[in-house]
């Protein structure tokens, strides 16, 4: 290996100062991940996040041991020497005149020295901090984050060591958030990658304009828990976490930051790779203790819980985009009143459940589990959402939104209040806006939506339906065909006996009991049409999709023969086409 080579175009003690500079710096470390071994978002990703977590965790806690020494209040760093990032990791040019470290003694040494020490040392060691007996709940962080870390994906220490220089540069100090943006947002747009279509991790992303604009209308505050039971890679935790901050300002007290930091945001997770993603997404966006239980939320078989301690039984917010089209077994069915293999009528049930009375939940749901009243479990869901909360708003978005991350179909925006019944539902209709690759949503497509949220205004694009209005009219209705199931119903128990008294009857008259049991069948199934044909109206109210009544159906008003004119128009074009195309052959 070379010894004490010089990093080229080096740009430490350097600014990053557009976010055109920033951009070259992430695409030149994942150009180097992807020749070393790690081809797709899916592998570098999960790479670059230990990496870059540790680089930020190590100049974080050498600020903070700066500021307790300049207050002369003790200290207790979370890693010690040789497993801080400036022992093992920061190239040997960018420490002080005259010193060395772990790295320079590792790049002198035999070829492999620097694998073994992180496979064999370093990463064991992270691993097992969670174990101490005296864990903080950071050194707990740090575990969970490296837990799905068996060794370096990167192919070769040279390509590793180039890694190394280059995340080394990405300092917060190194990028001025005055004229480029936060790290976080780097990592975001990492994120972004791995979410993309392709890359099999459409599932753990949700397009950060969405979440934004739900963040924006459920409005968190400093003093409430926000919860996300299937958080992925922590994207409405996040968002919540800057909205917060943003409204606090510089107003914000000490023991509000600490709160907001240690004890306001909690989640679920239950895949191994996106899990410990997560966790550093949340801390590099400034949440000191992320409280994320990995395990199956739907089952609750954990795999690590040791960072939801102390987690409150309900929660003041809600905001989740549940997986939506998967099929649960029957394990995961048994805690939950209503039964179905559907993971979002499961996940709604348990959103509902998790939320305290007066807590808000805004959630993104497929137009399946709005429109379906086929099946018991979604129609029961449905009536306990608007019996046990508050349903004020559904927003219809456009098809296409999770196109980009590999998910074709049509989804809703919920919000929804838990302690009071659902009067009236406003919906707003965003299906026009046509988005593609090249034309996402943008959080500008939900301005006139945000506009006109607050006195639930109709418009064009939004409307209200009256449930009171609709249950009325639905038990308007069902009340003379439930009468007229009793009433057959009655005359189907009259008949039975009347078969009871023909068979003691002596003799037998085999006829008369045969006419009698067709007539009890006769009757028993129109009291049972009659219950299924009430209960399909009854159920039909519990059709939640946004159908914009304002909307104009497109009719064609041709006649016939118009249409019969234009068919031969056509024809003869076609034909005049061809005979062209002949003559030029000849």
């Amino acid at each position: 290996m070379a010894k004490g080579r010089k990093r080229k175009n080096s740009v430490n003690g350097k600014r990053l100062t557009t976010p055109q500079s920033v951009d070259q710096a992430v695409k030149s470390i994942c150009d180097i991940m992807r020749r070393g071994n790690c081809a797709g978002a899916m592998q570098y990703v999960p790479e670059l996040t230990w990496i870059l977590f540790l680089r930020i965790l190590d100049e974080k806690e050498h600020r903070e041991e700066q500021e307790s020494e300049a207050l002369g209040v003790p200290f207790r760093p979370s890693l010690v020497a040789p497993f801080r990032w400036r022992d093992w990791a920061a190239p040997p040019e960018t420490l002080p005149e005259g010193q060395t470290n772990k790295r320079v003694e590792l790049q002198n040494a035999p070829q492999n020295a620097f694998f073994n020490f992180v496979n064999m040392e370093l990463l064991p060691h992270l691993k097992g901090l969670k174990n101490l007996s005296d864990a903080s709940p950071r050194q707990k962080v740090i575990s969970e984050i490296m837990t799905g870390v068996e060794r370096v994906r990167i192919d070769t220490e040279r390509n590793f060591l180039d890694v190394l220089d280059k995340v080394d540069q990405l300092s917060t100090e190194a990028v001025d958030p005055t004229h480029v943006f936060t790290l976080s947002q780097v990592y975001e747009g990492l994120l972004l990658k791995m979410g993309e279509k392709g890359n099999d991790g459409g599932q753990f992303f949700t397009p950060r304009q969405v979440i934004k604009a739900m963040v924006q209308v459920i409005d968190p505050k400093v003093d409430e828990t926000v919860y996300d039971p299937g958080c992925g890679t922590g994207g409405f935790l996040a968002q919540s976490f800057e909205h917060i901050a943003a409204a606090l300002g510089s107003d914000a007290s000490a023991e509000q930051l600490e709160t907001l930091k240690q004890r306001t945001f909690w989640g679920r997770e239950k895949e191994n790779l996106i899990y410990p993603i997560g966790l550093a997404n949340l801390v590099l966006h400034g949440i000191d203790k992320p409280n994320l239980w990995h395990g199956n939320t739907l089952t609750g078989q954990e795999i690590y819980g040791g960072l939801f301690d102390g987690a409150p039984h309900s929660f003041d917010v809600v905001l989740t985009n549940p997986p939506f089209g998967g099929k649960e077994g029957k394990e995961a069915q048994t805690g939950f009143d209503y039964k179905t293999s559907a993971t979002q009528v499961l996940f709604l049930q348990h959103v509902i459940r998790s939320l305290r009375d007066g807590g808000r939940c805004g959630i993104v749901l497929d137009e399946g589990l709005l429109f379906r009243t086929n099946e018991d479990a979604f129609v029961k869901t449905k009536r306990k959402l608007l019996d046990d909360c508050d349903l004020w708003c559904v927003v219809s978005l456009p098809g296409g939104v999770f196109t980009a991350a590999g998910a074709g179909v049509k989804t809703n925006l919920l919000f929804f209040t838990k302690g009071r019944p659902t009067r009236k539902i406003w919906y707003y209709d965003l299906t026009d806006v046509k988005v593609r690759k090249k034309t996402p949503l943008t959080l500008r497509h939900f301005d006139d939506f945000l506009r006109l949220l607050p006195t639930r205004a109709d418009s064009g694009l939004s409307w209200t339906v009256d449930m009171d209005a609709r249950k009325q009219a639905a038990a308007e209705k069902v009340r003379p065909l439930k009468e007229q199931s009793t009433a057959t119903g009655q005359q189907a128990a009259q008949w039975s006996q009347r078969v009871v008294e023909l068979k003691k009857a002596k003799p037998r008259d085999h006829r008369a009991i045969e006419e009698a049991e067709a007539r009890v069948k006769e009757l028993t199934r129109e009291a049972r049409e009659f219950v299924a044909t009430a209960k399909e109206i009854e159920d039909a109210v519990y059709d939640l999709k946004a159908v914009n009544p304002h909307r104009k159906p497109e009719v064609d008003e041709r006649t016939p023969e118009e249409l019969i004119a234009i068919i031969e128009t056509k024809g003869r074009e076609v034909a005049e086409a061809l005979a062209a195309l002949r003559n030029i052959g000849t």
